[in-house]
């Protein structure tokens, strides 16, 4: 970015004009040597050069269209070249001074030329492109006759033959020199600027063209003026040292940016992008005239955002539909600055802009959204302030920021302020939603989150110009990005995670697994919370993300549109669950996703994973050094036989002879001819036969050291005599048969070496009887375990050995805690032998219970070699009917696949019960044990009958007695989780049955989860009237039943007024009142007497009062974290709302929500199973 790519030298002097071609990788140059170069941008040198002009040349272009440049000079003249053929095709004369600029018009054939003639002077040249497009040749000569006898009954030529572009108009009205002039891309007009300082602007016509108004402002010589591509503006450079931009409607200033001590001398802008150029003396400077990025938000599945026109849409991702204008914002601040930020309150429906005013002020505005998108109306509920910054915290209030006395202000919708509260860090730049209540503050060094209702820090990151903040979807995690950098902080600002890009990061968003995929300016990448991160798309041009949706990206357009790019999540899924170790995610992304590139292979070597990593490499070399990495010997050896190198057939040898795998070796050593360690292979194998065939290999071969070593290895004292006679050796040879006991030898030795027996003066001694053992070990027949190699996950899955796979590490020994949270299979009359949770059954007298997983009919009759409970095992997959046969091992296994029960210890009364309650006792003779006679369930199947159902109704009414108390809702709570416990434990005859008692469930989940936050208020200090009030209103969401709906809302109407948080007292007071007055009504309810009505009556009476109380004065005197509108359900571990279209997790047997971040942690509503646990389903009916 603004470095230098190349120099190109060739012009003598200074070069006063270069232009590109549009197409070719062409440009042209001029300067004060009279030449025009032509440069290759391919080659980088210089093609050729055009000479004809006398003077100074001034600027060069080329034509749109046709191969023409044209150039004009302080000689006087228009020059006009064919830059194919290289040749002068026009010189256009008329000019009585210096002319200072000549360019053709972008689509028609004219040229303007503006001259120190004080002249600005339009060309036709119609004529020279007719001639010069005119076909030519043999085929053409009735044409070319036409032609030439038109050209000799026209004008006489002048004398440089020019006939073919004539002056059009003469446009008189500067008094000094003019030094440019430039045509309007799409309108007939024509802008100049000169040396008296004035701006000119012209129009034209068919016939004539005139002068349409002057711009004053410029306090010297005007030296360049070109038109906006594509907005209403005109740009203009001068030697006052400033660049202005003038309004081309209303001919009227709009902005100035001076450079001290630098005169501009030229402007050139980008003819697509918002990109400008300007040379002064000291160089070139690159800048932009508004800020690109569209101000946007997103709501749920709804992007909010504010188009080039300053029209306020939406875009429903659902149904992937733009809706038409809901308001037009032309009238709000400056006509020429976009708006900064938008912020949108789903609950009042009003969205908050931040912009600047016509006096170059930093506004706000609160505008109402309409209701319907009917087109692009004017606002008609607005309220403006001072502000840099503008966010909403809450459904009724927002926060502004002030940078000039670095203080946030707090205001209502009313645009009232409430509270200011001083920036908790100095140099603030920015402020960003950071929740209910809470602010973002970006500063220059660091970023805090600050809590503006109780005026204190809650957390504290530093980290240096941060730019944008960005949420996770669940809340949990933050994205703060710089210029350059990412930093990734949990929610309290703890870092995860950064990452730094060289090229400019624009944008980023999460999607819904927790990656964030962020943009630069050419490319779409995507980081995971560790910092792994990758590209997923190279962009056209610079988009702004807003929402990540499956494959698809929502992105913002510099120009205000909407658009959707595909992606393929496939990689950043792979590596998230690679580092999640979710290898059944990992298993079904490998065998459905095409998963390629050296990318994606480096990242497994990395994270220690070679065996997927084989999967998906062709590359032999890479293979082979990845089978090694796993120890996959079959492979490694493929790929070295493919690859025939000495190295890799070493290395091999190494990791095979490691593995004792001694028949890879054996191949690799006959290979490579290493007959040594072969030989010393098949000595530590007992491979007898081959080392023979190893002594006659020496033997062959002339190597009489191997012989030798091999006859050792063999033990054969023969061989090494031979060996030792043969090469001449006859003292040793006789020492060693003499020592060997071997006499005949030792003397046919002598009789060979013609030396006399009685000569030798040597001692030996007989060693014959010490003879050396030899090899008596054969482990050659089958290779060696020493190092203990298997199948992986991914490996035996890949074959098809999916059965019985598991991905944990297989403990020693399970305990009862483990086995409840292990993992099951996905049918649930499918029994494992696991250990499960023991209830002691032994001291109890229960016998073990033999298991089976075999499936019989219902109807079968007891035979002999079949007991009772093990007909009840068989034909159901209800735990209760598994407890009640005393396998409670079984039972807890089902429980935990069906709910994901994990914690039976409040179970096992009920199992007990259960348990002793399926058997009766007759007393028999004595000295014998009791007859002991079955509780079968009254239809045919032979099951048991488990009670427990038909009591639960009384226990509810029982429940519902110690809530109505109003003081026993810890035992009320108690009682519900009771009725939880005896319905997970049961078993029922039918399945309307079973359909009541899932109905059960949901209504103790309810209650126990009111009256948990109930309880939970209570126990607060009175000085936490915050979160009180929070709890309160939460208290409210719960669906209790008819007789009991009112209560929550009553106390919440109480509270709320107590604590001055009228607008909620009036809320809740509303609610209250329509549940009274339902419960009048409604005839049905012959529960309601008299004087239960006269009561009624009274309460909501004194509703209605405290409510019109309320409405006298609609505020809260305490903001909390409770949106009346927004759909949302209450976490029962914190008691948090969570809303809508954000991740959850549920307890598998209530399906109570929980945030993600509960995931695994014991469900607070039934104490039993774990949040976020697989679950098929809890069965009753069998």
């Amino acid at each position: 970015m603004g470095t230098i790519i190349d120099r190109f030298e060739g012009h003598e002097g200074p070069v006063r004009g270069v232009d590109f071609h549009k197409t070719q990788p062409l440009f042209a140059s001029c300067g004060d040597d009279y030449t025009i170069n032509v440069w290759s941008l391919q080659t980088r040198k210089r093609l050729f050069t055009l000479t004809g002009h006398l003077d100074y040349v001034r600027t060069v272009f080329f034509h749109n269209d046709l191969p023409w440049i044209i150039s004009c000079s302080d000689d006087q003249t228009i020059r006009i070249w064919n830059w194919q053929n290289r040749q002068e095709i026009a010189c256009l004369t008329g000019h009585n001074h210096y002319v200072m600029s000549a360019q053709f018009h972008p689509k028609e054939d004219l040229i303007v030329s503006a001259s120190l003639d004080q002249t600005v002077r339009v060309w036709d040249i119609s004529g020279l492109r007719k001639r010069h497009s005119a076909p030519s040749g043999a085929l053409n000569t009735t044409n070319a006759f036409e032609d030439q006898l038109a050209r000799a009954n026209g004008p006489p030529q002048d004398i440089f033959g020019n006939t073919d572009a004539i002056v059009k108009y003469v446009l008189e009205g500067h008094d000094r020199g003019v030094n440019w002039a430039s045509f309007h891309p799409t309108l007939p007009l024509i802008v100049s600027g000169g040396d008296d300082r004035v701006l000119k602007i012209w129009r034209m016509s068919e016939t004539k063209a005139w002068e349409l108004d002057t711009c004053r402002g410029h306090l010297s010589n005007i030296m360049c003026c070109i038109f906006h591509p594509f907005q209403d503006l005109i740009i203009s450079v001068s030697e006052d040292k400033t660049i202005r931009t003038w309004d081309l409607n209303k001919r009227t200033p709009v902005q100035q940016f001076k450079r001290e001590g630098d005169k501009f001398w030229y402007i050139a802008a980008h003819e697509s992008i918002n990109l400008f150029a300007a040379a002064h003396d000291s160089g070139v400077m690159v800048f932009k005239l508004e800020r690109e990025r569209p101000a946007s938000t997103v709501y749920q599945n709804s992007i909010y955002y504010i188009n080039r026109e300053k029209q306020v849409k939406f875009f429903d991702i659902n149904s992937n539909n733009e809706s038409l204008p809901l308001l037009s914002l032309k009238k709000i601040g400056s006509q020429w600055v976009p708006f900064r930020n938008l912020s949108y309150n789903p609950a009042e429906r009003q969205i908050l802009v931040t912009t600047k005013s016509a006096d170059n002020q930093n506004i706000f505005e609160l505008i109402s959204l309409p209701k319907d998108a009917s087109g692009a109306i004017e606002p008609s509920e607005t309220s403006r302030g001072s502000g840099d910054q503008a966010v909403f915290i809450s459904r009724n209030r927002f926060a502004v920021l002030l940078k000039s006395s670095q203080t946030i202000e707090i205001r209502d919708l009313g645009n009232s302020i409430t509270k200011s509260v001083q920036c908790p860090i100095s140099n603030v730049k920015d402020i960003v939603y950071g929740g209910p209540g809470l602010l973002l503050v970006l500063g220059a060094a660091s970023v805090v989150l600050f809590d503006v209702q109780q005026k204190k820090t809650i957390s504290e990151i530093p980290v240096s110009n941060i730019k944008y903040a960005v949420w996770s979807n669940d809340g949990q995690h933050l994205a703060l990005l710089g210029k350059h950098t990412i930093t990734i902080t949990t929610k309290n600002l703890e870092t995860v995670s950064s990452l730094h890009e060289t090229i400019r990061i624009k944008s980023a968003t999460w999607d819904d697994t927790g990656v964030l995929i962020y943009s630069t300016l050419n490319h779409l990448k995507y980081s995971l919370l560790n910092g792994d991160n990758g590209i997923l798309r190279t962009l056209q041009n610079t988009l702004y993300m807003a929402k990540v949706k499956g494959n698809s990206v929502y992105c913002l357009a510099r120009g205000g549109s909407i658009k959707v790019l595909k992606i393929d999540p496939t990689e950043y899924r792979f590596k998230k669950a690679l580092v999640s170790k979710n290898f059944h995610e990992v298993l079904r992304l490998i065998k459905s996703s095409q998963l390629v590139g050296q990318s994606i292979i480096a990242y497994l070597q990395k994270k220690g994973y070679p065996e997927i990593a084989l999967q998906f490499v062709q590359d032999a070399q890479t293979k082979f050094d990845l089978a090694i990495e796993c120890g996959d010997l079959k492979e490694a050896f493929e790929q070295a036989k493919e690859l025939g190198k000495p190295a890799a057939w070493k290395i091999l040898g190494e990791e095979a002879l490691a593995q004792g795998n001694h028949d890879i070796v054996e191949d690799i050593y006959q290979k490579q001819h290493d007959f040594d360690r072969l030989s010393f292979v098949y000595l530590a194998t007992g491979n007898i036969g081959r080392l023979q065939k190893m002594e006659q290999i020496a033997d062959h071969r002339n190597d009489t050291a191997a012989r030798f070593q091999t006859s050792i290895f063999l033990n054969s004292v023969d061989s090494r005599i031979q060996l030792l006679r043969d090469a001449g050796l006859y003292p040793l040879a006789y020492s060693l048969a003499k020592s060997s006991g071997l006499t005949e030898v030792a003397r046919e030795i002598i009789e060979e070496s013609g030396v006399d027996e009685s000569a030798i003066k040597i001692s030996i001694t007989d060693t014959s009887s010490d003879a050396i053992t030899g090899v008596s070990h054969e482990t050659h027949k089958s290779n060696w375990p020493l190092r203990k190699t298997s199948l992986s996950f991914f490996e035996q899955a890949l074959l098809g050995k999916v059965e019985a796979l598991s991905l944990e590490d297989e403990p020693e020994q399970k305990t009862n805690a483990e086995t409840a949270n292990g993992d099951f299979d996905e049918y649930e009359d499918e029994l494992q032998d696991e250990d499960g949770w023991d209830l002691g059954a032994e001291d109890l007298g229960i016998e073990d219970v033999e298991e089976t997983d075999e499936k019989v009919d219902s109807n079968i009759d007891i035979t002999v070699g079949s007991s009772e409970t093990e007909l009840w095992l068989r034909n159901s997959p209800v735990a209760a009917d598994h407890v009640a046969a005393g396998s409670f091992e079984t039972a807890a296994q089902l429980l935990n696949r069906q709910v994901g029960i994990v914690n039976f210890a409040p179970l096992k009364k009920r199992f007990l019960e259960v348990y002793r309650g399926s058997k009766l006792y007759l007393p028999a003779n004595d000295g014998l044990p009791p007859l002991t006679f079955y509780a079968r369930r009254p239809d045919e199947k032979v099951l048991p009958f488990v009670h427990g159902y038909e009591s639960l109704g009384e226990t509810l009414q029982e429940a519902y007695k110690l809530v109505a108390s109003g003081n026993q809702l810890q035992l009320a709570i108690e009682t519900f989780r009771e009725i939880l416990q005896t319905i997970v434990v049961l078993s029922v005859p039918s399945e309307a049955e079973a359909k009541e008692c899932q109905k059960l469930i949901e209504i103790c989940k309810n209650y126990i989860l009111a009256f948990s936050i109930e309880l939970k208020r209570k126990s607060l200090p009175p000085t936490d009237v915050k979160r009180s009030l929070e709890l309160v209103a939460y208290f409210t969401k719960p669906k209790l039943q008819k007789r009991h709906a009112h209560i929550p809302y009553m106390v919440a109407m109480k509270e709320s007024f107590s604590k001055k948080n009228f607008a909620s007292a009036s809320f809740f007071a509303s609610e209250y009142i329509k549940i009274m007055e339902g419960v009048d009504d409604d005839d049905s309810d012959r529960s309601v007497n008299e004087r239960v009505r006269a009561r009624n009556a009274k309460n909501i009476a004194q509703a209605k009062a405290l409510k019109a109380k309320a409405d006298a004065s609609p505020l809260d005197a305490h903001e909390i974290d409770f949106d009346q509108y927004a759909d949302f359900d209450i976490c029962p571990s914190t008691l948090t709302p969570i809303y809508e279209g954000t991740s959850s997790e549920r307890d598998p047997l209530t399906g109570a929500k929980y945030h993600v971040s509960e995931r695994g942690k014991l469900c607070s509503i039934t104490q039993l199973t774990s949040i976020g646990a697989p679950a098929s389903g809890l069965r009753l009916f069998a």
